[in-house]
């Protein structure tokens, strides 16, 4: 084996694996396999009525969750204008997301005073011990506000 290789070997298990993508429906769905099947016999009603613009449409037709563009204030609005019974109000869920700080990234958790997080949060999810160190509680409904403002994108979906 020439050095050339060896160095490109070693190199390469340091690389990060690609990050799977996460799919974050809207939350008013019973059944995820409907998506799939009602969803393509539609427009993107979900998508034009949503008041945060954050529901994007896929290629596949079905729509997903982007909070880098907003947040969710769980208004009802793509539930009612869904016309293939695929989103219902019924079916109200808080979304299907784990909100995570990572605090090797956030400024509050590295001695830096911001409360970025803290503000648009509706719901009161997020504690902080003293000025610093923001931890999410159980308050938290996967609404997302918190995760476009965070000025080094250190509130994560896992």
């Amino acid at each position: 084996m020439e050095r050339r290789e060896l160095f490109s070997s070693l190199a390469s298990s340091f690389k990060t694996k690609e990050k799977q993508e996460i799919i974050l429906r809207p939350p008013y769905y019973k059944d995820e396999e409907v998506f799939l099947t009602n969803c393509i016999e539609c427009d993107g009603i979900c998508s034009t009525v949503c008041e945060e613009n954050i529901i994007v449409i896929k290629d596949d037709k079905t729509p997903i969750i982007d909070f880098s563009l907003n947040g969710c204030t769980y208004c009802d609005e793509c539930a009612i204008a869904c016309p293939n019974e695929v989103l219902s109000i019924e079916d109200k869920k808080n979304i299907n997301a784990k909100i995570q700080i990572d605090i090797s990234t956030c400024l509050a958790w590295n001695d830096t005073m911001c409360f970025s997080c803290k503000d648009p949060c509706f719901d009161e999810a997020i504690d902080f011990l003293g000025m610093f160190r923001p931890e999410i509680n159980d308050n938290c409904t996967s609404c997302g506000f918190c995760i476009k403002v965070c000025p080094t994108q250190a509130i994560k979906i896992i």
